[in-house]
């Protein structure tokens, strides 16, 4: 699923898009400005009399009989702005919405429940998705119309709102029952639906890498045409299969596209970080919104990237995305903010453009290399899709790497890495004082465990403390900021509350988080809220019935009917995650139950998987996991030994997927990790010396002393 991409114009005029914190003078505010979500807070002064999503909408629905517009989006969604604009801060489009709905809001990264829900009926009706996703249903819920972007009058075949309208109010008028009957197939249509097969198998591992090598894109990276997405956990998987087959394409897919990205123009060259997509085949014009996501699952990527191949420019791209979100995207308490939108000064991009003579007047006599090694123009560097003509304007990007580039231009590569960030501080510091795109600064339990799992993941391979403590401190405050009281998670917090209901993925990804945390720091408490966690997943969002998780959880009653999902998109599928934290945790602990109900998440989608295995990527990690070879190593040793942290360090530095590590301290008598993994209790050293005890397999070899037959038995 991805956002609605239309002509993906990189340089246009569209309208301001920055948080209303007050309104125009003539308008007073709607209902929105009472909410938190930073997207709904946009909307609080449009002319259109927008309820937030909830029971006094419906019922007012109900008591005057009219339908209900519904619009789904997020802050950092371009052609949401350009909705906007043209039609809900137009007052003859509002005036016409007023008389015929009752109009709801909802920001998809809040409710991301509502938004499945009804992205799952949108691709019904129309065979697409995507947002702005608009939705028109009646009082009980059920759909009408569905379609994505509308604009204010009827352009290329494309109905417009001045003309949707009173064809949907003579419709709801004249056909209301027509309309029921089509909203009941829809929905039985969408309940109904069965996912589950036969199982899948090692077969599947093969189907998805060959589907992924047919659509591989040789010269430039990346899979597909434009617009061309990053889907890391295609890259962890392929070298997943790597590892599994000794494929070398695999291995070359995976080093060509982590290469070409971050020398594109989707890589911000200069704050650092990845912006959403590039909208050609080449990576060089961006969507240029950031999202917290993207980061986490990209330094992911490249820290395994990394691990394989030694590549140092990999280890620099990592290290520059947690710059740009520990400078720009965390909180003073320690979470992680979500997007920073595409958009500012009205205009796609503009904060991140150059022109030649912006970058000699900062520059000076550094300014011609830096535009050589940027391949920037008089004329500019890209298109104007609109126009087809140069826009005078420069994406930074790299044709070849920084090491290939010291050598055609003849300088030691350390005095241009010098030179370089040298130019880039400069330029940095001269952007700084543009108009910044604005900022969606709320906090999401789901995001957060994905950026905690990068951070400790990034700490343990680069042993780097900075990333640790991030990490920790994050999680310390999702532990006492997004705690329900009645137990379990909040999803969003923002402006001092926490609020709503923990989904699939907040679980999900958070534990992820910890697992991750738990392997760098080997605090036990980590490993102990990751399985109290899994407990209330396995309670309260098991389809006991079919297999698999719902979204939300059994107390939720706020749709129809509950659903699952299993698609791997620009974030992986709460399933395939839950999938592989099982696999993880049952391995750490010895618990054949949770491997079970790990192998009950394929069975319950392998119908839909086996169909086209490479749009679930993050599940097929899960399944080569499941079907190993997969390994347990526990680490026997004083706490603060040099041997012991010698033996943690070398397993952290290599690339051995499927394994999981415990250390179980030797100078305490009974210490915490014995009572969750009771296997681990009579596990001594050998000698007063660090010993590693290493399983495959369900078959354990004797115990060694040696770092460097530890690591042969791994490898």
């Amino acid at each position: 699923m991805r956002e609605y991409v239309y002509h993906a114009v990189p340089y246009t005029v569209w309208g301001v898009i920055v948080i209303k914190e007050t309104g125009p003078l003539n308008r007073k505010p709607n209902r929105l400005i009472s909410q938190k979500s930073p997207y709904l807070l946009q909307h609080a002064y449009n002319p259109v009399d927008w309820y937030p999503w909830g029971q006094e909408a419906f019922e007012k629905a109900k008591q005057e009989e009219k339908p209900i517009f519904l619009s789904i989006g997020y802050s950092t969604c371009h052609w949401c702005h350009v909705m906007e604009q043209e039609s809900f801060e137009d007052e003859e489009v509002a005036e016409l919405m007023n008389e015929v709905f009752i109009s709801i809001k909802v920001d998809r990264e809040e409710r991301p429940d509502i938004d499945s829900f009804y992205m799952a009926v949108c691709t019904a009706m129309t065979g697409s998705g995507g947002w702005p996703l608009t939705i028109i249903i009646s009082s009980d819920k059920k759909p009408i119309f569905a379609g994505t972007y509308i604009p204010k009058r009827s352009m290329y075949q494309r109905a417009g709102m001045m003309e949707l309208i009173p064809r949907v109010r003579e419709l709801w008028e004249t056909q209301r029952n027509d309309l029921d009957r089509l909203g009941e197939q829809i929905i039985s249509s969408l309940r109904t639906e069965s996912m589950k097969g036969e199982g899948l198998n090692e077969k599947t591992l093969h189907d998805a890498y060959e589907q992924l090598f047919g659509i591989f894109d040789e010269q430039h990276g990346g899979f597909g045409n434009a617009p061309k997405f990053p889907s890391p956990h295609n890259l962890n998987f392929l070298l997943r299969y790597w590892k599994r087959t000794g494929d070398e394409m695999a291995l070359h897919m995976v080093v060509k596209t982590l290469e070409a990205m971050s020398m594109g123009g989707i890589y911000d060259h200069i704050g650092f970080g990845f912006h959403r997509y590039s909208t050609d085949s080449r990576w060089l014009v961006p969507h240029f919104e950031k999202m917290l996501y993207d980061q986490a699952l990209l330094a992911i990527a490249y820290i395994e990237g990394y691990q394989v191949t030694g590549n140092q420019e990999f280890e620099r791209t990592v290290r520059e995305i947690f710059t740009y979100v520990l400078r720009d995207m965390t909180d003073r308490t320690g979470g992680f903010y979500s997007a920073e939108d595409a958009d500012s000064e009205g205009v796609e991009g503009k904060f991140y453009i150059w022109t030649t003579e912006e970058i000699r007047s900062i520059l000076g006599e550094n300014a011609d290399l830096v535009m050589k090694l940027f391949n920037v123009l008089d004329e500019g560097n890209f298109r104007e899709e609109a126009s087809t003509e140069p826009a005078g304007m420069n994406i930074l990007h790299l044709k070849k790497t920084i090491p290939k580039l010291a050598i055609e231009f003849g300088i030691p590569e350390h005095e241009l890495k010098v030179r370089l960030g040298s130019a880039r501080n400069e330029l940095f510091n001269a952007r700084e004082k543009r108009v910044h795109p604005g900022k969606d600064d709320k906090i999401l339990t789901d995001w957060n465990g994905l950026m905690i799992a990068a951070l400790a993941k990034g700490a343990r391979v680069f042993d780097e403390p900075e990333y640790e403590h991030a990490a920790k401190k994050a999680t310390d405050f999702i532990l006492t900021r997004m705690l329900r009281q009645e137990g379990g998670l909040y999803h969003r917090h923002r402006d001092g509350e926490s609020a709503i209901p923990a989904f699939l993925d907040d679980y999900t990804f958070f534990t992820w988080g910890l697992i991750e945390l738990y392997e760098t720091t080997f605090e036990v408490s980590y490993l102990k809220t990751a399985l109290e966690l899994m407990d209330i997943l396995l309670k309260n969002f098991r389809d006991t019935e079919n297999g698999g998780y719902f979204i939300t959880s059994d107390e939720d009653t706020d749709m129809l009917f509950s659903r699952k999902e299993i698609y791997d998109g620009a974030i992986p599928s709460g399933n395939s995650v839950a999938m592989q934290n099982l696999l993880r945790l049952g391995r750490m602990i010895g618990s054949s139950e949770l491997d079970t109900k790990a192998i009950e998440i394929e069975q319950a989608f392998s119908k839909t998987v086996s169909h086209s295995p490479s749009g679930y990527t993050m599940l097929m990690q899960a399944l080569d996991f499941a079907i190993g070879p997969s390994r347990e190593v526990v680490i026997a040793g004083r706490s603060k030994a040099d041997d012991t942290k010698a033996m943690l360090v070398a397993i952290g530095h290599e690339y051995i997927p499927n394994t999981v590590v415990i250390f179980r301290p030797t100078d305490e008598e009974s210490p915490e990790i014995t009572g969750l993994a009771g296997f681990t209790r009579d596990l001594k050293d050998i000698e007063g010396k660090a010993t590693a005890y290493v399983c495959q397999d369900y078959t354990c070899k004797l115990p060694t002393t040696d770092k460097q037959k530890m690591l042969e038995m791994l490898k």
